[in-house]
């Protein structure tokens, strides 16, 4: 019965005022606007302080111990979210292992990271900063920096006000992630569920009929349209090797448990058009490719040319508007900064 209706709502998707309520209805049951306000995040109640030092915090080089590489180097906030690269470039211009996935609405995410290891985005801010391939930082050495600067002194204890020694790792990355959940970006998509019929292209709702009824959303659902759940890449038919790396074998490597291999959190596909290279190995420049893979390989669906420019037009309206971010100023190094390093510890 749902697929017939799903199938009705093809063909009548661009076909009037109660056809345009009824893909509405449909997708109401699966989809949910952005908030229009910045969410609560457990553990972390965010303040005016916490979003102004985190911003700061995102933009420092200095969390890196070879003082070149931010949290913003991999996610350009005016290039989608991400760097556009295959993968990552970082410490001592070594190359990581996956595609960066985007900061933006990613406070809305399950869990972070493509396997899916960190819990939120306070856990995720850590990663990056102590991985040896990307900032290869320690803790400890973060702690020293940001004291060394007076500055930072009086922004963590603005934020933290109840601590008695405010600047801490774990404080730092809860800056960050306060600041992250600011990266909400409202698009046409959100406008048309809350109403507004003129949002949507003729070809972007006969997408999202087929974005429905053909299976996507049953991974790709909810407020960030995926970001939640973990399923294994290649359902029906498994991609080649240039596009799956047999060497990563995804939340494997968190759980250890072998219905895992090849298993991976479903991508949220926001602002989706503005992030290739797509999938976890980068491998893909093109977004319409990255469609007709995914029908191939998750659905075991061959689809037709206008099939794939609507579906494009529909993941197109997924593109939202950015949040204004002012370029912090960052405070200045003093005698007591712990001196940028390049070296690449083996």
């Amino acid at each position: 019965m749902y697929r017939l209706l799903m199938m009705s709502l093809v063909a009548s998707a661009i076909g009037g005022a109660a056809a345009a309520d009824d893909l509405r209805d449909a997708a109401l049951q699966t989809f949910k606007a952005l908030p229009s306000t910045v969410p609560a995040v457990q553990g972390n109640p965010i303040t005016a302080e916490k979003i102004d030092l985190g911003l700061a915090l995102f933009f420092d080089p200095r969390l890196s111990a070879s003082g070149v590489f931010s949290c913003y180097s991999c996610h350009n906030l005016t290039t989608g979210g991400d760097d556009n690269m295959e993968t990552s470039v970082g410490h001592g211009w070594q190359k990581g292992p996956r595609n960066a996935p985007t900061a933006l609405n990613a406070v809305l995410n399950e869990a972070q990271f493509w396997d899916g290891r960190a819990d939120d985005l306070k856990a995720q801010a850590k990663g990056p900063i102590q991985a040896g391939v990307e900032m290869a930082n320690t803790p400890d050495n973060v702690v020293v920096t940001l004291k060394s600067m007076p500055a930072y002194v009086d922004w963590f204890t603005a934020a933290f006000p109840d601590e008695a020694d405010p600047v801490t790792f774990d404080n730092m990355a809860k800056a960050i992630e306060a600041f992250e959940a600011t990266l909400l970006t409202p698009a046409p998509f959100d406008a048309w569920l809350n109403g507004d019929d003129a949002a949507l292209s003729e070809d972007a709702r006969a997408g999202l009929a087929l974005f429905m009824d053909k299976g996507c959303s049953a991974c790709h659902s909810g407020v960030n349209v995926g970001g939640h759940g973990y399923y294994p890449f290649g359902l029906i038919e498994k991609p080649g090797s240039e596009i799956l790396p047999e060497g990563d074998k995804g939340r494997f490597a968190v759980t250890e448990t072998a219905d895992d291999e090849y298993v991976f959190r479903a991508a949220p596909l926001r602002n989706i058009a503005l992030t290739a290279p797509y999938f976890h190995s980068g491998k893909v420049w093109d977004l319409p490719v990255a469609v007709e893979i995914m029908a191939e390989s998750q659905l075991g669906e061959a689809l037709k040319p206008e099939e794939v420019t609507q579906l494009v037009a529909f993941l197109d309206s997924l593109t939202g508007k950015m949040p204004e971010v002012a370029l912090p100023v960052l405070p200045a190094e003093t005698a007591t900064t712990p001196r940028p390093t390049s070296a690449v510890v083996q």
